[in-house]
């Protein structure tokens, strides 16, 4: 493995976290049929740099409308919260798996990597699930925190369904870090520095922004130190690292709490 592809999965496994970077439209009960109807807010997307978060709760998407929306997303690679609750009131239900398919080809497109997913409120029913189960699987997926699904009517088929589509993402988010990970050329000891250099816990000449919190990124270390293709020999360090005094990591106190005694057992 290359020093680049290194630095990038350090950099991907810090920053399953979200700051500012929000556009909404929540609650502005905008019908969007066309894609004439939706040039506004395509506008919006297309200008807005640093795109993180996307609120359209409480307004009305059609299918031409999600695609025109979805083809804006393509190249938002930042993006990480997906704010989608309620947008469909009034659609027909077979409406509703077609836009949900567009939106997630663009995120999936665009390399996006979610923190929370939230299509409450949406009654898709059991079909409705197939709208973004490829989504699920996907890489966009990988760094998921937060699946929000109340009052979507999924039944058991839909639950089913559900199950697995994540099932299906957490094996392959596993193979890929074990692939990663057990590559010869892998640099163990540059992968925990470049992580712990996004984290903050490591000072670096480097102009690198510490990521401000540290929940999501504690947490995926618990996960992958719990794996068997986890270093081993890096436990220690980053033990030493996770018992130092830091104001950013007792911010955190569970997700710390959780990794040190996933470090102690090991």
């Amino acid at each position: 493995m290359a020093s680049e592809d290194i630095a990038k999965l350090a950099e991907t496994l810090a920053k399953t976290q979200v700051a500012g970077g929000q556009l909404s439209f929540k609650g502005k009960s905008l019908k969007l049929n066309t894609a004439e109807d939706a040039k506004d807010v395509i506008k919006e997307i297309q200008d807005f740099d640093g795109l993180e978060a996307l609120r359209l709760e409480g307004n009305t998407v059609g299918v031409e409308a999600a695609r025109v929306i979805a083809k804006a997303l393509e190249k938002k690679s930042e993006l990480k919260r997906c704010h989608w609750s309620d947008m469909f009131t009034g659609r027909l239900r077979s409406e509703i798996p077609p836009a949900l398919i567009s939106l997630g080809e663009g995120l999936i497109t665009a390399g996006a990597q979610l923190v929370e997913l939230d299509l409450s409120d949406n009654a898709f029913g059991p079909d409705g699930v197939q709208g973004f189960e490829a989504l699920l699987k996907s890489s966009a997926c990988f760094t998921l925190h937060e699946l929000k699904l109340n009052n979507c009517g999924m039944g058991i088929g839909g639950g089913k369904i559900l199950a697995e589509a994540l099932t299906e993402c957490h094996r392959k988010s596993n193979a890929l870090m074990k692939k990663a990970f057990s590559s010869s050329a892998f640099n163990a000891n540059a992968f925990l520095t470049r992580l712990l250099v996004h984290m903050g816990l490591l000072k670096s000449e480097d102009k690198i922004k510490a990521i401000a919190n540290l929940y999501g990124p504690l947490m995926a270390l618990n996960h992958m130190v719990q794996q068997d293709y986890f270093p081993k020999a890096l436990a220690p360090l980053l033990l030493a690292f996770m018992t130092k005094p830091n104001s950013a990591l007792e911010s955190c106190s569970f997700a710390r709490h959780s990794l040190l005694q996933t470090l102690y057992k090991v």
